[in-house]
């Protein structure tokens, strides 16, 4: 039953979906660019027959050649009923001596413009003014040339589609889902506009996630260059600005992922908080925390690439320059001062523990990020995806504090770690991480965690409903009274 379900088209219904046979159906296009000679291909491997209508059809025919039949643009226009208008806006008023045999045709224009709103109105709208006796329907657009000669295999599979005409709608659906795509019903041809800017939007989700890890990695830097750097500088007189490559970027990376992991789970702790405040999970959260919730997979993902730089970085510490003549001064010193054995136990076993802890979380961590990729979480079901992107996440995010803390050891007790007067780094990055886990520890307690349950699956404080069967043999009532 399911697979039938997912068989259905998702535009209009079944009564109002037109289906075309694509072996019946010829299709023009007005253009010889690059993307249209990956929809001309795309369009003959789906069946149907192509015709490119080309001001120079001899030049052009070669680029089209067992593809499809090319001609002039009048001729082409004429056979055909659905016509793709693979032409830049400026070009539009070429097809003005057309207009006649234009009349009653599906005009589906696939282009985009350079620049985000860059005009008033929509190309799709432009084109429907200028040829008002034609049916436009903008699509396509958001679909790239490897996308069209793959069929949709790779990358989004989506395909929007909008027009003022439902029949022009659906038959335009019925050609992308004959060519592999999945098409979306996007209303009238005044979302052209929307459907414009789609392609031109850099990373839109990624925004603030990216701003934030600029952000945190620009303050635990300059934290770090201040303590490691400026410090020894001006109270010894140590040359340590060699530091400023690797080490210091080794030490704020870190701290970055840390920070990035607390905040994909603050935002579901203070979401718990305010449906326990407010007693119930209708009332909206506000813009910001909305905003924040659905940007937790950018902040995850961001905060394994921080921790994955972090390993390899340490893995290239030892392969400096700076490192071996230091580690020859301390077998210098040993020897000078007659140690034959400089072991300590508890340095062996705090980096131990400390080096295994940050294993265990980057390699969780790794996980977590597979499962963020489209094709490995729809193989998961609900309750998979969620084990792994909660449970596991905060098990990572445990992990990572013990890796912390095991890293500090008794640092945070020794005057001289605090340098002008300011903490190490590692206790200021655990700030945010010990509040998230003390929040969810809270969230764990039997009394929170059972009210809050209720509130998840529709309890209201101050409005409860009792249900009844259709045949009013219970009463249905609505009490305003608190059940606490």
């Amino acid at each position: 039953m399911a697979g039938k379900e997912m068989a259905k088209p998702l535009l209009a219904n079944e009564n109002e979906s037109h289906h075309y046979d694509p072996q019946k159906i010829a299709v023009g296009i007005l253009g010889s660019g690059d993307f249209a000679r990956s929809l001309a291909t795309r369009l003959k491997n789906s069946g149907y027959s192509v015709i490119v209508g080309s001001r120079h059809p001899k030049s052009t025919a070669h680029l089209f050649s067992n593809v499809a039949e090319v001609t002039n643009q009048r001729d082409a226009i004429e056979r055909v009923n659905v016509i793709f208008i693979a032409l830049y806006r400026e070009h539009y008023s070429t097809l003005s001596e057309l207009r006649d045999v234009l009349t009653g045709k599906i005009l589906v224009d696939v282009s985009n413009n350079i620049r985000i709103n860059e005009y008033e109105e929509s190309n799709a709208e432009y084109l429907a003014f200028l040829f008002p006796e034609s049916t436009v329907v903008k699509g396509f657009n958001v679909v790239s040339a490897w996308a069209l000669q793959s069929g949709g295999r790779d990358g989004n599979k989506q395909v929007m589609i909008c027009s003022d005409s439902q029949k022009a709608r659906s038959t335009v659906a019925d050609m992308a889902r004959n060519m592999g795509f999945v098409p979306m019903d996007m209303g009238s041809l005044s979302s052209a506009h929307e459907i414009e800017n789609l392609p031109l939007c850099l990373f839109p989700s990624w925004k603030i996630p990216i701003l934030l890890s600029l952000g945190l990695f620009v303050f635990f830097y300059i934290y770090n260059f201040i303590r490691g750097v400026i410090h020894p500088f001006t109270t010894k007189g140590q040359n340590n600005f060699y530091r400023i490559p690797i080490e210091i970027v080794n030490v704020t990376l870190p701290c970055v992922a840390f920070e990035l992991l607390a905040f994909v789970y603050l935002a579901g702790i203070l979401a718990a908080f305010l449906q326990l405040h407010n007693g119930t999970k209708y009332k909206r959260f506000p813009h910001w925390l909305d905003q924040w919730l659905q940007q937790r997979k950018q902040l995850g993902l961001l905060s394994f690439f921080f921790g994955a730089l972090h390993a390899v970085y340490s893995l290239c510490l030892p392969m400096r320059r700076s490192a071996r003549y230091k580690l020859l001064n301390e077998a210098f010193k040993q020897v000078e001062a007659g140690n034959e054995n400089a072991w300590v136990e508890e340095e062996v076993w705090r980096m131990e523990i400390y080096v295994s802890f940050g294993i265990l979380a980057l390699g969780i961590l790794s996980l977590i990020a597979v499962t963020s990729l489209p094709s490995v979480a729809g193989s998961l079901n609900w309750r998979e995806f969620s084990f792994i992107q909660s449970r596991l996440g905060y098990t990572a995010l445990v992990f990572s504090t013990l890796h912390t803390l095991t890293y500090g050891w008794e640092k945070a007790f020794d005057p001289t770690q605090y340098r002008f007067y300011t903490p190490p780094t590692f206790a200021v990055a655990l700030v945010m991480p010990i509040i998230v886990l003390l929040g969810k520890v809270y969230l764990y307690l039997p009394c929170v965690n059972r009210k809050l349950t209720r509130i998840r699956r529709g309890w209201e404080r101050n409005h409860i409903v009792r249900f009844h069967e259709p045949d009013n043999s219970n009463q249905f009532n609505q009490d305003n009274t608190s059940r606490l």
